[in-house]
């Protein structure tokens, strides 16, 4: 089986958006939003509904990061699953997690801090090879608002 997912990196002056998800009491670590694409949506239509759904943030995209690649096992068998990553930029510094989904937390953190609170080593990366983007877009003065908020 296969499955689609997209979601954003997002920064907000210079702060990294991370959720904490704890199912049932089960530690379940801290993650970066993403979701499944909806019949009908492009991938960035996905990306930033999903970070909206998730943590309650308003986007913007600003470029985009790349992909990362993961399996895991359901009861129908083994699911290949594919994520396709934004670079986004944040329009301040609230954010409310999805209960529904059971998050329970969400903040900005540093860097450092964002990179050692995330579970998965593929999100790690993308937390990586993301936040030089923005570091390069910043030092271009590129790192500026642009309109297309959902």
């Amino acid at each position: 089986m296969h499955a689609v997912s997209c979601g954003g990196l997002v920064i907000f002056r210079g702060k990294i958006l991370v959720l904490y998800k704890n199912y049932k009491g089960r530690y379940e670590g801290w993650v970066l939003p993403k979701g499944t694409v909806e019949q009908g949506e492009d991938y960035t239509e996905t990306a930033l509904r999903e970070v909206k759904e998730e943590s309650g943030v308003k986007a913007s995209i600003m470029k985009y990061i790349g992909t990362s690649e993961y399996n895991f096992n359901v009861p129908e068998g083994e699911v290949q699953k594919e994520v396709h990553w934004y670079l986004m930029m944040a329009s301040n510094y609230y954010s409310k997690p999805q209960w529904e989904e059971y998050f329970v937390d969400s903040g900005y953190y540093k860097y450092h801090e964002a990179y050692h609170l995330l579970k998965f080593t593929n999100e790690r990366q993308i937390l990586e090879k993301g936040y030089n983007e923005y570091l390069e877009m910043k030092k271009a003065g590129l790192w500026v608002p642009k309109k297309q908020n959902i």
